[in-house]
């Protein structure tokens, strides 16, 4: 049974993180009228924004309607990470994986007791932070969690490169798989949802799902198995949308004009390999069916829209027709549809392969192809790889071990992890 989480409710919430998910959420959370401060990196992301406010808006589309908009004005907005997280209760993380590492290193000497913390997407944050503060001394008890996917699909308006002060939500997840690490704080993380206003849509929706380890949350996102396929094997299609088919620049949609029936055909086969993994290990994770890739929004649909009483989905966007559901995107082999999915995800569904003796010959191929289009090898320059999380050292005992309980327990020693 979790203990009491109330403690948040009066507590500041601080956001990290100035893109489109992190400018969403502090809109978000702001709009239901919380104290929100927005910390950024990039002086530029955020420049303005304490006089212009942040408009939230778009179709949201949801299966129970759920929807809030309207002009955010925050109570911080800082390239100070200390002013925005000191006294704060809950802290969102919303950045690429790229930049988790000197986010979350700022951000460990700051930690207090008793905050909560929310990644989003997890990416294997959750246990790098962990790491990280092991290694910098940090005994601070907070309880560190992240999601398989961001409660929004969402954008930053941006005219002529301009940013403008605007995020439009094409869509709100009615439900989201998180997990903690350790696994022993899950209650306490799924309670503090509840004080966490970006979640609103997912806890008055079909509510949270409790993951089984922070493996499980990078299984669960499905990112690397919709977004690399489709980018890799669409990527004429993309690169010849303006120059040769004459359509406007930045409206091309992976979702929209570039998945097709064979694309899908490898999206399942490489689900198969990522399921194949986490049987190994005898972790959990989501459960599709061949047929739900068989959609423009391929099995991202059900996040939003849910599932009938069959498990099958609520809606489908048939292949053979045109579709403008999906967000736009990629519009280069430099969008993070490559230069996170496939150095990050791919290629750690490839480590923990190789570690336990599953073979991923269409994930590692996804690898290869788009190193080559970078002219590099991500096996090689990733620098993501079990050691660089923690647990390149574990057996698999010892790795369930550690997620579960957060020590590791070797013959010669047992330490217990912070």
């Amino acid at each position: 049974m979790a203990r009491d989480m109330s403690y948040l409710d009066s507590l500041p919430i601080a956001i990290l993180g100035g893109g489109a998910v992190g400018k969403t959420c502090a809109a978000d959370c702001k709009l239901a009228g919380k104290e929100v401060r927005l910390y950024s990196r990039s002086k530029k992301s955020i420049s303005g924004i304490e006089r212009t406010g942040i408009l939230l808006d778009g179709v949201q589309h949801n299966l129970y309607g759920f929807e809030r908009s309207g002009r955010a004005y925050l109570d911080v907005v800082s390239t100070d990470m200390k002013k925005v997280v000191k006294g704060a209760g809950l802290i969102v993380i919303a950045i690429p994986a790229h930049g988790h590492e000197y986010y979350l290193k700022t951000l460990i000497p700051l930690l207090e007791d008793g905050q909560v913390i929310h990644i989003f997407t997890d990416s294997y944050a959750s246990l790098l932070l962990r790491k990280l503060m092991r290694e910098m001394g940090c005994k601070k008890k907070v309880i560190v969690g992240g999601w398989g996917s961001a409660p929004y699909g969402t954008r930053v308006e941006t005219i002529g490169g301009f940013t403008m002060p605007h995020v439009g939500a094409k869509y709100r997840a009615i439900t989201l798989r998180g997990a903690t690490q350790p696994m022993c704080d899950i209650d306490e993380f799924m309670e503090s949802v509840k004080y966490l206003p970006c979640m609103d849509a997912v806890t008055k929706g079909d509510g949270p799902v409790k993951g089984d380890t922070m493996l499980d949350i990078g299984f669960s996102n499905i990112n690397p198995v919709i977004h690399v396929p489709a980018s890799i094997l669409g990527v004429s299609s993309m690169e010849n949308w303006s120059t040769v088919y004459g359509n406007r620049p930045g409206s091309y949609s992976m979702y929209s004009h570039g998945l097709c029936p064979s694309i899908a055909r490898v999206q399942y086969q490489f689900y198969m390999e990522e399921k194949a993994i986490a049987d190994k290990i005898g972790i959990d994770m989501p459960t599709y069916d061949y047929e739900m890739f068989f959609s423009r929004r391929s099995i991202l649909t059900q996040e939003y829209m849910g599932l009938d009483e069959d498990g099958k989905d609520n809606v489908v966007f048939p292949l053979d027709r045109p579709c403008n559901e999906g967000n736009v995107g990629p519009n280069s082999i430099d969008h993070r549809y490559f230069t996170e999915d496939i150095p990050v995800g791919c290629k750690i569904y490839h480590d923990l392969g190789k570690k336990f003796g599953v073979p991923t010959p269409i994930i590692d191929s996804m690898i290869t192809i788009g190193g080559a289009m970078h002219e590099k090898c991500f096996f090689k320059t990733s620098k993501y790889n079990l050691d660089y999380l923690g647990i390149g050292d574990m057996d698999k005992d010892e790795l369930l071990n550690y997620l579960y309980t957060g020590k590791i327990e070797k013959k010669e020693d047992c330490t217990e992890y912070a």
